[in-house]
């Protein structure tokens, strides 16, 4: 039974691990492919069950200064451009900052237009309020993918396991407590570009690579806003 047992866990890591790595392209995929289908859907007239949304939508932000046409065309190309961009993994910083613009967009007529989306049985929501809020799903996956494409955001794996002990000096997170800030960036440049494996690097110096990956992002977070500041003092 205990053979048995650490089988399936050798199994469930496994399996953790290829989430972990895969998982965020994959949503990135998904959200890319819906983004692109719903969009593609809207040029043309009464395919698109969102047309009539988008139209009191924008009819009632524009103070009906925007046609009718016009903004179901511009939403189109708006979804269709975060779709492709998404898909294609470019310009990923202006797609993450146009689904931002856009999510809020999609639940605007939650506020707008709540007299029409639960006008069911009971305040029930109708077929077009159920669209709208399906929408939340969509909204949490944007805030994933944009965690994972700015500032060197990832999904890390602590290898360390439950009730498995600690390296020696190393604190609960995996961070060796004698480690200064100077030694922790020769850790991360080491093994940056690829020059040597992350795992090799982590196991070499007793941290774990959620550690590892920690001191990533504030090295690149802390270069980035060192640059900002030295580009704007001239």
């Amino acid at each position: 039974m205990a053979s048995l047992s650490g089988a399936f866990t050798q199994i469930e890591n496994k399996l953790h691990g290829v989430l972990v790595h895969h998982s965020i392209a994959l949503l990135r995929v998904a959200v890319g492919a819906v983004f692109l289908g719903f969009g593609v859907l809207k040029f043309f007239p009464g395919v698109s069950p969102a047309e009539d949304l988008v139209v009191w939508t924008t009819d009632i932000l524009s103070f009906g200064l925007v046609p009718g046409g016009v903004a179901i065309v511009a939403v189109a190309i708006l979804e269709c451009f975060i779709g492709v961009c998404l898909l294609a993994q470019r310009w990923m910083r202006l797609a993450v900052w146009l689904l931002a613009i856009q999510l809020i967009g999609i639940l605007a007529p939650l506020v707008l237009l709540t007299s029409r989306l639960f006008s069911g049985p009971s305040d029930a929501p109708t077929l077009a309020g159920q669209y709208v809020l399906k929408d939340f799903v969509l909204v949490a996956a944007g805030m994933v993918i944009a965690a994972g494409a700015f500032r060197g955001g990832r999904l890390v794996r602590d290898e360390t396991q439950p009730g498995e002990p600690q390296p020696q000096g190393a604190s609960a997170s995996g961070e060796p407590a004698s480690l200064d800030a100077s030694r922790k960036l020769q850790i991360v440049l080491s093994a940056t570009g690829g020059a040597r494996p992350v795992p090799e690097v982590c196991a070499e110096h007793g941290i774990s690579q959620a550690a590892y990956y920690t001191w990533r992002g504030a090295t690149i977070h802390g270069a980035t806003r060192a640059l900002d500041e030295r580009t704007s003092s001239g």
